[in-house]
C-alpha cells in the first residue's frame, strides 16, 4: 500500500496512521470506572503501541474518569504521538452519565486534561455528547476559545448528527466526528461520506462491535478493522484492547485492506456509479 494512503491529516496538517488505538478499556471494571487494575502493564502496552508504528491514541475525561488520560499521560505524554480525549461528560459513578457542555465545565476538563496528558497542548479535544441544556454552538465557543488560547490544537465532535455538525462547523472548523459505525452496524453510512467531502476524519468507535460497558469483541478482529480501514480514505479506526498479543493482531489488519478495498469499491460503485466507486476505490488502492 502507499504509504500515503495509510494515513490523514487532521485539519489538513496534523497526519496521523489511520490504524490508532481507543484507550476506554484501560480503565476498572466493570463500567470503565476507577483505574486499571494493571497500572503497570497498561503503561507496556500503550508504549508497545508507539512501537508499532500507532501515533493516534484516543481517549475521554469519562473513561474512569480521568484515569485513561492519566496512564495514557504517562506512558505517552512525553513521545511524539498525537493525543485525543473528549469532555462534556463525566461519570461520578458506574453506569452514572453526566453530561454537561457548558463553557466552564468543558475549560476545568481541558485543563484537567493537559494536567493528566502531561502537555502544554492537546492534539485533539472532542465534545463528547451534544448537551441537551446547552446549545452546540455555545459548546463550540468554548472549545474555539481554548483553540485560541492555545490549549487545544483541533477540535472534534463525538455522538452528532450532521445537522449537528453543520451547526458546529458555523462557529468554528472541526477535523474530526466520532459516532458508532462498524460492520455490522452502518446507519451512519451517509455521515461517513459527508465527512469524506468536508475533508473531516472520521472515528468509528465500536469498530469490533463490542458493548461499551463490557469486554470482549462481537466481530473478527482483523476483517472487522480491514473493513473499515477500506471504507474510506477518512476512516480513522481505534480499535483497544488490554492484551499486547491482541495489539499486534490488530495491526496486521493492513494485509487484508487490499481484498476487502477492492469488495466495498464494487458494491459502492453499484450504489452510487461507476465513478464514484472507482474514485475511492483510487483513494483506498493498495
Amino acid at each position: 500500500m502507499n504509504y500515503s494512503n495509510r494515513t490523514y491529516a487532521l485539519g489538513g496538517e496534523l497526519e496521523i496512521h489511520r490504524l490508532g488505538y481507543g484507550a476506554m478499556r484501560l480503565t476498572g471494571q466493570p463500567g470503565n470506572y476507577g483505574p486499571y487494575e494493571d497500572w503497570d502493564g497498561g503503561i507496556a502496552l500503550l508504549r508497545r503501541g508507539a512501537e508499532l508504528g500507532i501515533d493516534f491514541f484516543d481517549s475521554a475525561w469519562s473513561y474512569g474518569p480521568e484515569t485513561a488520560d492519566r496512564i495514557v499521560g504517562e506512558a505517552l505524554g512525553d513521545r511524539p504521538v498525537v493525543l485525543a480525549t473528549k469532555g462534556g461528560v463525566d461519570k461520578p459513578a458506574p453506569g452514572r452519565i453526566v453530561v454537561d457542555g457548558s463553557r466552564d465545565t468543558l475549560h476545568r476538563q481541558i485543563d484537567g486534561a493537559l494536567k493528566n496528558f502531561r502537555r502544554d497542548q492537546i492534539d485533539l479535544f472532542q465534545l463528547h455528547r451534544v448537551d441537551p441544556a446547552t446549545p452546540i454552538e455555545t459548546s463550540i465557543e468554548a472549545l474555539a476559545e481554548a483553540k485560541a488560547d492555545g490549549r487545544v490544537r483541533h477540535i472534534g465532535l463525538s455522538n452528532v448528527t450532521r445537522e449537528e455538525l453543520d451547526r458546529a462547523l458555523s462557529i468554528a472548523p472541526i477535523v474530526s466526528v466520532q459516532n458508532r459505525f462498524n460492520m455490522a452496524e452502518q446507519g451512519e453510512a451517509d455521515l461517513v461520506a459527508y465527512t469524506a467531502e468536508l475533508g473531516i476524519a472520521f472515528i468509528p468507535y465500536g469498530p469490533l462491535g463490542a458493548n461499551p460497558m463490557q469486554r470482549g469483541a462481537r466481530l473478527e478482529p482483523t476483517e472487522a478493522i480491514a473493513w473499515l480501514l477500506s471504507r474510506s480514505p477518512n476512516v480513522v479506526v481505534i480499535p483497544g484492547t488490554t492484551s499486547i498479543a491482541h495489539l499486534e493482531e490488530n495491526v496486521s489488519a493492513w494485509s487484508k485492506v487490499h481484498e476487502i478495498g477492492e469488495e466495498i469499491g464494487e458494491e459502492i460503485g453499484e450504489e452510487i456509479g461507476e465513478e464514484i466507486g472507482e474514485k475511492i476505490g483510487n483513494k483506498i488502492a493498495v
